[in-house]
This record gives structure tokens, sequence and C-alpha cells, in this order.
């Protein structure tokens, strides 16, 4: 009796064994030489980067031991465990989530169809959970020796990409290489992030564009990190290097809900929501022309003056980003005096837009601090679809059913101030400083249409326009008129700006408003 014990005992540790050699083998990855090769490049490998990204030994792994099945092209010799990609759950600040993160060391990352499938099994268990999935990306694209196999494996990825859209929250890193198809996944999530000189995101990458188009562009130039943050607005936010832009993910992750049907956490803030802010009071400047951050005004209302602000480098005369009152997320859209004056162009629109429309599905409520004097003016704005364009933001601000506080700081003039959360399109608390001007267009202008003849009559054209413009500016040019018509529900003092937020987003809790039943709306895009 004790000789079978011994054998089966024997058995099973052979078998133990052999799993044990068959995990290791996985966590090499490609092997040694291209983890070396990646280090040496300054980047991390798949799995050192879910350790950044992760709660420590929150890893789940999942499919750790699923190799392709492709055989041509001698790829049945190489067969790596895992495949391409590392997936699994974990944890960011003890809150679930679904990851995937690519190896570039196992054929630089390339999608295949196991790849793929080990990725839509995360993300179907993602939706099935209720949590975000957070992809890190680092590809050189479809695996060519799989054909069409793989272009249908990317389609399975970004038909899940869609329909989670608005479920749970998609986060996607760009940390290498992502060309081609592979651009369209992230596209499609909720947040890009990427890395400077270590990431780029093309259609078409340098060698095709010279052959096409006849342009000589660098990888940096066309796709990289810097032209994504501040060309195109693809990329949401830039980091220096891999820790960086993981650290960073985990700070967005704490303002947003696990689903669409949660509500996002609360932390707890020894910032007391009544904190009266005296400096408030002096931060608009006497000379209505002249420009201010409208970020130091951010920073003197939120909880500690922490600011997670995105799209910090596209279209900066508009501020958007997430921050806390109170200890509750909120997410704040700001006209911006001190680019381009705040006006609304195109792609401040479009900023703000998909801003607006990411905290509405995710419960997350808006604060909106208006100084706007309109949209920009020109030829290249109306052909390029101003009208269009600034419709999204219009769009985005009517369907939101989310708590929305406004305050007017300073300008609202002509069409952007209906767009820029007015009461008029479901504002719930809107509240004005003293230094607000809400008008039709200003003073000047003003002037300019309504007393045309007597200023050309005058005998001093100019001193006749300075006057009627300050007849203008007393009657129209401040808040008062919006108030009488309750389009503004109170006046207030700067200083206790914070006070009136906190306490309305308190109120506000227990708000419900719902939009017509449809099965979804023609957003002007």
């Amino acid at each position: 009796m004790a000789k079978k014990a011994d054998a089966k005992k024997g058995s099973f540790e052979e078998k133990l064994a052999h799993l044990r050699q068959l995990q290791e083998e996985a966590l090499q990855g490609g092997g040694e030489a291209r983890i070396k090769k990646m280090h040496d490049q300054g980047k991390l490998i798949a799995r050192e980067r879910l350790e950044v990204l992760l709660d420590e030994g929150s890893f789940e792994e999942i499919d750790m031991l699923v190799r392709h099945h492709t055989h041509d092209f001698g790829l049945d010799k190489q067969r790596y465990l895992g495949d391409s990609v590392v997936t699994g759950t974990g944890k960011i600040n003890g809150r679930p989530v679904c990851v995937f993160s690519q190896d570039f060391t196992v054929f630089g990352g390339s999608l295949s169809a196991a790849h793929s499938a080990k990725v839509c099994k995360i993300m179907d268990m993602a939706m099935k959970l209720g949590v975000p999935v957070i992809g890190l990306n680092d590809s050189g694209g479809a695996r060519i020796q799989e054909g069409v196999v793989s272009l249908g494996a990317y389609a399975d990825i970004f038909l899940r990409n869609t329909l989670a859209s608005g479920v749970v929250p998609q986060i996607s890193a760009v940390m290498g290489p992502c060309a081609g198809g592979a651009v369209y996944s992230p596209a499609i999530t909720d947040f890009i992030f990427m890395v400077k000189d270590r990431s780029y995101m093309f259609v078409t990458g340098p060698n095709v564009v010279k052959t096409v188009t006849h342009e000589n562009v660098t990888f940096e130039d066309l796709g990289g990190a810097v032209t994504h943050a501040s060309k195109s607005g693809v990329s949401h936010v830039v980091s220096n290097n891999d820790v960086e832009c993981l650290v960073k993910i985990r700070e967005l992750y704490s303002y947003l809900p696990l689903n669409n049907a949660e509500d996002p956490p609360v932390m707890p803030t020894k910032d007391a929501a009544s904190r009266s802010e005296e400096a408030l009071n002096s931060i608009i400047p006497d000379n209505p022309s002249k420009p201010y951050d409208v970020k130091d005004v951010i920073k003197l209302l939120v909880d500690d003056g922490n600011f997670f602000e995105i799209h910090e480098h596209f279209a900066q005369n508009i501020v958007v980003g997430f921050a806390r009152m109170d200890g509750k997320s909120i997410g704040i859209v700001a006209n911006q005096p001190a680019v381009l004056a705040g006006v609304l162009d195109i792609d401040a629109s479009v900023k703000a837009a998909r801003f607006v429309r990411f905290c509405d599905a995710f419960n997350v409520p808006l604060v909106t601090l208006v100084d706007v004097p309109g949209f920009l003016p020109g030829t290249a704005q109306e052909w390029g679809g101003i009208i269009r364009h600034g419709a999204k933001l219009l769009y985005a601000y009517c369907e939101a059913t989310v708590p929305k506080i406004t305050v007017i700081l300073r300008k609202a003039y002509g069409g952007a101030y209906d767009v820029m959360s007015s009461k008029h399109i479901r504002g719930d608390f809107n509240f004005a400083w003293p230094t607000a001007e809400i008008a039709v267009m200003g003073p000047k202008g003003a002037a300019e249409v309504i007393f045309k003849r007597d200023i050309a009559a005058a005998d001093d054209p100019e001193a006749a326009l300075a006057e009627k413009e300050a007849e203008y500016r007393d009657k129209f040019a401040n808040p008062y008129l919006a108030a009488e018509h309750g389009y503004v529900d109170e006046v207030i003092e700067p200083k206790n700006t914070r006070a009136r937020i906190c306490s309305a987003l308190e109120l506000l809790k227990t708000k419900v408003d719902k939009n017509p039943p449809k099965k979804h709306g023609n957003l002007p895009l």
C-alpha cells in the first residue's frame, strides 16, 4: 500500500512540476533577449506594467496557457504560451478592474486570433461584472501570417469596445506602436494615454505617407504623443515614461464609477465644503478685455486644489477635467480667457462635448465655469463646420441628465451663452458673479449696431461710441437682467462659490431627470 501511495505522490509531483514549468515559460514571454531590448529602450514589459498599474498582489491572470493555432510560415515552431497579450483582473485602490497588456516581446505584440480571443474574453467579463477595462497597447499591428483572420480578430474587439461604450469606463494606454486598424480600438475607448518618444499612433506610417503624398515626416511628427495631444486631440494625457503613465491612469480611475449604474466614489476630505476663498473676489481683472487663468479659479474651488486635467494641450481655449468637491467627483468645463479670450471654436466644442457626454454616461456631475465672448468668426471656422461642431457641445449639454451647476464668471455672449450649460438647456443651478456680462454681444459691437446713426451723426464719433458703449454696458452687460428673468438663480459673491456649489451638489444627489424614450439621438457628427 505504501508503494502505491508513493507512486501516486510521485505522479502528482511530476504533474505539479510540469504546471510550474509551463507557468515559468509563460512568464518569460518572448525570452530574455527581447525583454532586455525593451528595458534598454526604457520600456517596461507587459507584466511589469500591470505590476505598476494594479495594487500589489491583486493581479489574477487568465488564459496564461493559450497558444496560437497557425501553422503557416513556420509559426508552428513558435508557439509562445499566452501568445502576445497578458489578460486578467486586478484592483486599483481596492476597486476591481479588468485588464489586458500587449506583450511586444512575442511577435512584436502583433494581434492573432488567439490574442484577440483573450482580449474579447476579458472584455466580456468586464461587461458581466460591471467593471472598467484598461488596455495597455504595444503592438506592431495585425499578425500578417494569419491574413484576414487577424483582421476579423480586430473587428471582434472593435465591436466589444462599441457595445461597452457608456456601460463601463474604457481606458487605453498606448505605450509603443499602434498602427493601421489597431488604432480604432483605443479610439473608441473613453481616454487615451500616451508616452513621449515611446508611443505612436497612425493609420498609415511615414513610408506610406511619403509614397502617396510625397511628404517627409517622422514617426514622432506624424503620430507621436505630443502630436496627438496638441494637434489631433486623439490623446488625452501625455506622460514622460511608462511608470508616470500608469500612475496617472490610477489617478484617473479614482474619479470614475465602476459602471453606468453606479455613482463615482466619494473620497473623505478635510477641506471644508463651506470654505470661503477671499482671493476669488479679486481674481477677475477690472478691465473686461484683460485675460486671467481660469485654472487658478478651479484650484481655489476644488478639494485641496487637486485637478486632473484632460486634453491639457489640445484646444486650450477650453479646460476640462476631473476634481472633487466635498469629496464628490465632478467634471469641470471652463472657458479659458488666457487662450483666444476663451472663445469657442471647432476643436474646443468637440473637446468639451466629448467630455460632457462621458460625464453624463457615468453619473459624474458637471460644473461649468463660463467666460466666453462667443464663437470664433472667420472662413476657416465656417468652412470647417463650426455650426455642426458647435452644435455637438449644445447637444451634449441638452442631453445630459446629471446634476449641472453653472457659474458665469464674466462674459457670456451670444449663442455661446446658451451653449455653456445655460438655464434654458436644463441647468440645475445657475449662478453668476457680479462681474458677469450676459448679453447678445459685447458692448462695443452692440453700440455700433444699435446706435449706428447717432454715432455717425455725432461731431466726435469716437466719443459718441464710447458714450453709447458705456450706456449699453450699464444696462445690459451685467447679470441682473438675467436674474430678473430667472435665467440666473442667484448672483453670488465670488468668495462663496465653493460653498454654493457644494451645497448644490448635496441637494442634487436625489435629482431625477429623463430624456424621451428612443433608440438613440442623432448627434451632429
